[in-house]
């Protein structure tokens, strides 16, 4: 009698004809991002650690596909963030390369592919949630899910500082600083906050006296620079410092953190509250989703790439490890039975444990993973994980807010759609 997982992996391989390639011919993975120019910083970190993914898993002796194992090429194209460059190099991975899986950043880059994609029943990733909707079947975002996991940052604020309920907040009016200003928004209403000063910049801003000096005059326990990008949060973080802020910092991102405690202080840095934690920590050592672990890699990875560490140096990472784990229970690449697989698996293992499916609500398709995210304190200027909390839990009680102050800012898919929104991005990191 067939064991139920073993008639599934069965009944899966066979929606597609399954290639069985050589054992020397590698199964390909597009890896298509901007690699070069202003925005670099979302791919290349991303690039060198799919590369020790890749070698990791082929000194290991390959891919197991049913009884074979194949070794895994990535295969770079650098569009550059340039959306004919990335029309390009999608028909050179997808029709050439015969690419398994294309790893996206997304964005501008995503949008003139769509039909492309879909048509050729690509499977694709993107670090860009806000790419997905209802006509995106074969499209995913298994890692990063911005911004929902900033909920757990104002949560853990919440329980652990109640004695903070003043907040001022600030954003670039872009695809990455509107949602998150919504959901920085709906998260400390939902947490009985008050927010006392909002400000929203354009992308391409400067005046950073211009966006934090209203802030402080509101007179905050607590300043939240969302999601700006970290030459910004470097500055309006400088700033605050030069003027003798003493409250409390969160930040959704904080890369390269030791520059800015360097450029500042320990003491005024000590307990600034973001999301991304240095895969050296103790809270991570458990994981074991990680082909190379989270330790092993963090190591690997500044060694061979010495002060390139980002949250994009990982996150392409965990995408793989995703598909890995799929491509081996259904015993196939193709990516119509591997998607399959990958929405049937329970629990889906993301970087930070067992999610679940989710985004209809927001996205018009459940193609979006979520489940708990890391809180992430300085603690004498290095970064260390305080929690683990469950994003699941959260749009369980507060999902109807959330959703409310999405729709305030426009970011629904189909308001989306009808606006024509596109996702402008500056670099993330300033090297």
């Amino acid at each position: 009698m067939l064991t139920s997982s073993f008639a599934y992996r069965i009944a899966m391989s066979s929606l597609l004809p399954n290639d069985r390639v050589g054992t020397n011919e590698p199964i390909k993975i597009g890896f298509l991002a901007p690699l070069s120019g202003d925005v670099s910083s979302w791919g290349l970190p991303g690039l060198q650690g799919c590369r020790l993914w890749q070698d990791r898993l082929n000194k290991a002796g390959g891919l197991l596909v049913g009884a074979r194992r194949y070794p895994v090429e990535i295969v770079p194209f650098d569009c550059g963030y340039d959306a004919d460059r990335a029309m390009t190099g999608a028909r050179h991975l997808v029709q050439s390369e015969n690419v398994k899986l294309l790893l996206m950043l997304g964005g501008d880059t995503f949008s003139p592919l769509r039909k492309f994609l879909s048509d050729n029943k690509v499977l694709t990733s993107t670090l860009l949630p806000s790419d997905l909707s209802p006509d995106t079947r074969y499209l995913i975002a298994p890692s990063e899910v911005h911004p929902l996991y900033n909920v757990t940052g104002v949560d853990w604020l919440a329980r652990n500082h109640p004695e903070v309920r003043k907040v001022a907040l600030c954003s670039q009016t872009d695809a990455h600083g509107l949602p998150s200003i919504a959901t920085y928004r709906a998260a400390f209403e939902a947490a009985g906050i008050e927010v006392v000063k909002e400000v929203k910049y354009a992308p391409e801003e400067t005046d950073v006296a211009g966006i934090v000096q209203p802030m402080l005059d509101a007179d905050p326990q607590l300043v939240c620079w969302c999601t700006s990008y970290t030459p910004m949060v470097n500055a309006m973080t400088e700033y605050a410092f030069n003027k003798g802020y003493n409250g409390k910092i969160m930040s959704c991102t904080l890369d390269d953190y030791a520059r800015l405690v360097a450029r500042t202080s320990t003491e005024f840095m000590e307990g600034t509250i973001f999301q991304f934690p240095d895969f050296d920590d103790p809270e991570l050592a458990r994981n074991t989703s990680f082909l190379m672990r989270p330790s092993s890699f963090y190591k690997e990875y500044t060694t061979r790439y010495p002060d390139s560490w980002s949250a994009v140096s990982w996150e392409y990472v965990a995408i793989l490890d995703i598909w890995h784990a799929a491509v081996e229970k259904v015993a196939s690449v193709q990516p119509v039975s591997v998607m399959a697989t990958m929405k049937q698996m329970d629990p889906v293992t993301h970087t930070f444990g067992p999610a679940r499916w989710w985004g209809e609500s927001v996205f018009g398709i459940d193609n979006a993973l979520i489940g708990d995210w890391p809180v992430v304190t300085l603690k004498s200027g290095k970064a260390r994980i305080a929690e683990f909390v469950s994003i699941i839990d959260w749009l369980d009680k507060h999902e109807a807010l959330f959703r409310h102050h999405m729709a305030q800012e426009g970011q629904l898919w189909h308001q989306r759609a009808e606006s024509g929104h596109h996702a402008q991005l500056t670099a993330r990191a300033a090297y």
